[in-house]
């Protein structure tokens, strides 16, 4: 199934660039194809296969058993997570949508990820909450206005060697490029910036600047941000 035309998911590659990563992504099976086609289909956002294959190779890298998704939509990104959990792990999908958690259910009981897998209707931040760490993989793609205050709740519950990622930071409607640029480099212009710039530039800043982690920037898809706990 061919994602080339659908437009949320390279912003920040040039094409040629961007044709030569997703000429690298492994092959996918016939449940990704269908759940890929039917996000298409329905118009609901997705990260793409560079940004897909990316998580997993950063997940299979380190090793988790206990994974946790803010905004996981219809299972997408956590489909492919998946299979770097162990069957005894736990992966926690969450979205506001319980229609949208269901459609991501018989997706992963069809590849046989749903017995690894915690379908999570509600406000992601409660749910995590209400959970118990340490998580050694925790992935956010919740509204960008959120992410200083996911930050804020994740970090301590993160093991040692555990990954935090962060979608949506470089571009794409969620970010002001320039203004987003020109506050990481030191030039902040605060009332410039709408809710979504700010959330996404107070928490670069903030996984930057935190001792406890080391921070890089991926520019796949419209920019993750990767944090390892030290």
């Amino acid at each position: 199934m061919d994602l080339d035309d659908y437009d949320v998911l390279n912003s920040v590659l040039d094409d040629d660039v961007a044709r030569f990563v997703r000429a690298m992504v492994p092959e996918t099976d016939a449940v990704y194809e269908e759940l890929a086609a039917d996000n298409v289909a329905d118009d609901v956002p997705v990260v793409g296969p560079e940004v897909g294959a990316t998580l997993r190779l950063l997940a299979r890298l380190s090793g988790p058993r206990r994974a946790f998704e803010f905004g996981s939509g219809r299972g997408y990104s956590a489909y492919w997570i998946a299979p770097a959990i162990p069957e005894d792990g736990e992966l926690v999908l969450t979205d506001f949508d319980a229609a949208n958690l269901e459609a991501a259910r018989s997706y992963f009981e069809r590849r046989g990820y749903a017995d690894r897998s915690r379908f999570e209707a509600g406000d992601a931040r409660e749910i995590y909450r209400a959970s118990e760490g340490p998580w050694d993989f925790v992935l956010l793609d919740n509204l960008e206005e959120e992410y200083p205050e996911t930050w804020d709740l994740v970090r301590e519950d993160v093991s040692s060697g555990g990954i935090v990622c962060a979608d949506n930071v470089m571009a794409g409607p969620a970010v002001q490029e320039d203004l987003a640029l020109a506050a990481v480099e030191g030039d902040p212009d605060w009332d410039a910036m709408d809710d979504t710039t700010r959330g996404v530039v107070e928490y670069l800043l903030a996984v930057r600047d935190d001792p406890d982690f080391e921070t890089t920037l991926l520019p796949v898809g419209e920019g993750l941000a990767i944090s390892v706990k030290l």
